[in-house]
Order: structure tokens, then sequence, then C-alpha cells
């Protein structure tokens, strides 16, 4: 399945900016989604994860309370709604397709090509 992110770019802190992930083929047939990120000099670390029909997510604790992954297999996308952006959540944001069992998400080789967020202090 092909991966297109969309939405990043430059916020304030305190702003908010929703990621989307569009998706080539029916989402409803991919067990689980998730968003990965990765900062300058750090390693990609898994931001969120939602399983097939939504009723199961994962986030990393840095950003549980302030970001929403949610899906919506009508239109093949799935979303990231950021909340309470601080500097530290700058980085590039890639969307994947994976498995989610027993709580942990596992991507597959399907990646977007990333979209860059940054939140100025």
């Amino acid at each position: 399945v092909q991966l297109v992110e969309s939405g990043g770019g430059l916020v304030q802190a305190g702003g908010s900016l929703r990621l989307s992930c569009a998706a080539s083929e029916n989402t409803a047939s991919v067990n689980g989604m998730g968003w990965y990120r990765q900062a300058p000099g750090a390693q990609r670390e898994l931001v969120a994860a939602v399983t097939n029909g939504g009723g199961s997510t994962k986030y990393a604790d840095s950003v549980k309370g302030r970001f929403t992954i949610s899906r919506d297999n009508a239109k093949n996308t799935v979303y990231l709604q950021m909340n309470s952006l601080k500097p530290e959540d700058t980085a590039t944001y890639y969307c994947t397709a994976g498995r989610y069992v027993l709580g942990d998400y596992f991507p597959t080789a399907s990646w977007g090509q990333g979209t860059q967020v940054t939140v100025s202090s």
C-alpha cells in the first residue's frame, strides 16, 4: 500500500495541527496503522497506532493526552490530531501500515515520504 502524508507545517508552541495519511488501498483491510516521527539526530519513534476498526489505540507517553489518532476507512485515510504542541514535537512525521497485535504495533514495509512539523517556542 502506498501512503501519502500531508498537513505538516510551522506552528507556535501551544498550537495544533492535523496530519492526514491517504492510502492507495482500502485501509479496512490493513490490520493496523501508525505514525512515527524522527527528529534530527534522534531515533525514529512510534507516536501513535490504531487498530483496523479504530477500537484500540496506542500512544507514546510523550504525546498522551495531546495527540489523537483516528482512521476513516471509507476515505482510506488516517489522521493524527496534534494539540498543545511543544518544540520537542518538532520532527518529520511518517505514516505506516502494519499490524497491531496484543497491544503492540509492528510496521510493515509501507511508509509514507514524511511530512515536516516544526514547533517554534
